[in-house]
């Protein structure tokens, strides 16, 4: 897309799809919810929302616009590497009057940004770059304000249709066999795409085996119901030590009652519906339930590879399904939901060797620590990827309900600390080809 206006219709169609999901996950609720801290995992809600402002006015009004600071005072209490998420309730935070008409006035003035500024000739605002990072950073502060109404008590404060029905799975192989060979990894083309993603490199990977779905809650009860939280075996040794420390015995907002499993899902309690994939299993709870089903976990080239290797064409796609961005028919998104849909769903949106559900309706953890692509440029901040290298961190691919297309492609990378559980994860597996 090189059309100047078509690139400006883009950013702002992205720009406004944010706001209107902020507000949506903001005003449900009243003052009180906004300006607590419903886990020391996570942030107030409202500091947030004055967060996404001050990022936008940082990068598109300063740094895009050359304009003066509007707030230089608050960019210290809003700057999530100086302050942990435990200790921001402490800090003189905007109250929430107050950050909503900052991030409206901050919106304005973007927007007459955006409507005069050239898109090429300057990196930051080629093919409207900077509006686009700006949009996708807001859509993964909505998803982090939706993890934390998920960890907020009380009755429900948002609600959502059901997913598509369960489709006939009896056709369904149980896994997909992946030749072996090169293809491109990661993108050079993605005028959005992020420094982490890029440049696009050969990667070669032997033939393996995977999941053609994400592990199902009914699968995950068998392991729980096999001993699999109470046997050393099948765990990481760090991955034992937060079993027994925190006694776990299931995901996260799960709980026995009745010789039934039940689980909280934004203040409803309901069945844990078997058919599902898994959802808030940490890195670890994922890796053992691997090795007690005899497989692994697929490593993050073998995931991208199983989602966008086209072996007829020869060539590596955008999406699992092709090139065309992502539509209701294809993927579980955009908080379309508020739940993963059933195992096997979405037909449309099935890789080329017939992977299904890998954008969308859960993260997928892989093997693989968080570390840069061959030829890695930080861009256009250090603190976006670069801090976070390193063995300390798994990689997450694939997006989840709660993901935004435009935070979500085939090259997209997440990830995390390898006990998180609050976020909205889940996995398949995968074995070597070899092992037939």
């Amino acid at each position: 897309m090189t059309d100047p206006e078509k690139l400006r219709g883009r950013a702002l169609d992205a720009l406004t799809a944010a706001r209107a999901r902020t507000a949506v996950l903001t005003d449900c609720v009243d003052d009180r919810d906004l300006t607590a801290q419903h886990s020391p995992l996570m942030s107030p809600l409202v500091w947030d929302l004055a967060h996404i402002g001050n990022q936008e006015e940082q990068w598109l009004w300063r740094a895009v616009g050359g304009r003066d600071a509007l707030r230089p005072e608050i960019d210290s209490v809003y700057d999530a590497f100086e302050h942990p998420r435990a200790l921001r309730p402490t800090l003189p935070l905007l109250s929430p009057a107050e950050a909503r008409a900052y991030a409206l006035d901050v919106r304005g003035r973007v927007l007459d940004i955006l409507e005069g500024v050239e898109l090429e000739g300057r990196r930051l605002t080629d093919a409207a770059f900077a509006f686009g990072m700006i949009a996708q950073h807001e859509q993964q502060h909505d998803e982090t304000m939706l993890i934390t109404h998920q960890l907020r008590k009380g009755p429900a404060a948002l609600s959502a249709p059901k997913p598509p029905a369960a489709p006939d799975l009896s056709g369904l192989p149980a896994e997909v066999r992946v030749p072996g060979g090169p293809f491109t990894m990661g993108t050079s083309a993605e005028p959005w795409a992020l420094d982490n993603e890029r440049p696009a490199h050969a990667r070669f990977v032997p033939a393996f085996f995977i999941d053609t779905v994400p592990v199902t809650n009914g699968a995950y009860m068998r392991f729980i119901d096999d001993g699999g939280y109470t046997d050393e075996r099948w765990w990481a040794p760090e991955g034992w030590e937060q079993v027994r420390r925190h006694s776990l015995t299931a995901p996260l907002f799960w709980r026995r009652e009745g010789g039934q499993w039940l689980r909280r899902r934004f203040g409803v309690t309901e069945p844990v519906p078997a058919n599902e994939p898994v959802l808030h299993v940490s890195w670890y709870e994922a890796d053992a339930y691997a090795r007690w089903a005899g497989r692994r976990l697929p490593s993050e080239a073998e995931w991208e590879k199983a989602a966008r290797h086209d072996p007829v064409a020869g060539r590596s796609l955008r999406y699992p399904w092709g090139d065309a961005d992502p539509t209701e028919d294809h993927a579980n998104l955009g908080q379309r939901h508020l739940r993963p849909a059933p195992a096997g769903a979405y037909p449309a949106g099935a890789s080329p060797l017939g992977v299904r559900q890998l954008i969308g309706d859960v993260w997928e953890w892989t093997s693989s620590d968080f570390l840069p692509y061959p030829g890695f440029v930080a861009f256009p901040y250090r603190e976006y990827s670069e801090v976070f290298f390193g063995s300390a961190h798994k990689v997450l691919r694939g997006g989840s309900f709660a993901v935004d297309p435009v935070a979500c492609r085939g090259t997209f990378r997440n990830w995390d600390l390898p006990v998180r559980r609050q976020i909205f994860s889940g996995f398949r597996t995968a074995r070597d080809a070899e092992d037939v």
